[in-house]
């Protein structure tokens, strides 16, 4: 119990480094393109030995599958969600990005049924982000809503495919390291790299390279495996309180909306805790990196 509140507390935190990283793009000397190069070429060098073996059991993956976590998690996720960053707050990234995961996949999953408490958890959630947004959808809001939908995307692809953490891990940055790279050297999108703050270098190695790339899609598989599925999903959804209560001294945001806050994590812990789940403990490795990436179930 104690390893896996350790591990799901090092997921929690970087899941809410993701939403603060990503918002403060803008502000430090990166472009966004910069900041998507280190976030996906980095877990490839830390993860280059088990690179032969994933290309080997890439070849018994769906395609449909290999589609799904390219998309969901890989360069596409990356630019949408930094987009809604740049247009709103740290707060609303980390709020509506994950909290609308559980919406956007029974959505995806209509033909699997869910009970009325957990429609009306569901129902909860949706009235949270609209309070959150503080009035009708905007733009800013609109792109993270749909950053969501993509990341549901990725999190049913997990459900779907055979690959474990690391090759999961390989198989959404490798192709996202590659085009990224060939963008920035062709010139087709800016790139301030050689000129970068080396403290906003360090920062964005640490925080996207290795904790959203790799420690986040190590340590939520051991919180599962330790404290069970429904468990760290729960624990999971304190994400988005990190997330606002570190932007006040990080980004100097003001800390507003705890209602719209208090009411979406409320539906999200109320969704997991009236999921069906029939096995306590989920002992297979499941692959897992969150929003930020990474990653979850």
């Amino acid at each position: 119990m104690g390893r896996g509140l350790i591990a799901m507390a090092m997921t929690v935190v970087v899941w809410a480094g993701f939403a603060l990283s990503v918002r403060g793009i803008g502000a430090s000397s990166l472009t966004t393109m910069d900041a998507a190069l280190i976030r996906f070429t980095v877990p490839l060098l830390i993860l280059a030995p088990w690179i032969p073996q994933t290309v080997r059991a890439v070849r018994r993956e769906r395609p449909i599958v290999l589609i799904g976590l390219f998309v969901g998690a890989g360069l596409p996720y990356f630019l949408v969600a930094a987009a809604g960053g740049r247009m709103t707050s740290a707060a609303l990234v980390g709020l509506i990005i994950p909290g609308t995961v559980p919406i956007f996949v029974t959505l995806l999953t209509y033909r699997q049924k869910i009970s009325l408490p957990q429609l009306a958890a569901l129902g909860g959630i949706v009235a949270g982000v609209a309070v959150a947004g503080g009035g009708p959808p905007d733009a800013g809001t609109a792109v993270l809503l749909l950053a969501g939908s993509i990341w549901a995307v990725y999190t049913l692809s997990l459900g779907a495919g055979v690959l474990d953490p690391r090759g999961t891990a390989i198989v959404l940055c490798l192709p996202s390291s590659l085009l990224t790279a060939l963008l920035i050297t062709t010139g087709t999108v800016d790139s301030n790299l050689v000129h970068a703050n080396p403290a906003d270098l360090t920062l964005y190695l640490i925080v996207q390279g290795a904790g959203v790339g790799v420690l986040a899609g190590i340590c939520y598989p051991i919180a599962i495996r330790r404290l069970g599925s429904r468990t760290a999903a729960t624990l999971g959804a304190l994400s988005p309180v990190v997330t606002a209560l570190a932007a006040v001294p990080l980004l100097g945001e003001p800390l507003t909306g705890l209602p719209a806050l208090a009411v979406v994590v409320a539906g999200v812990i109320l969704f997991n805790l009236l999921k069906r789940e029939p096995h306590a403990v989920d002992d297979r490795p499941r692959p897992a990196l969150a929003v930020d990436g990474g990653l979850r179930r």
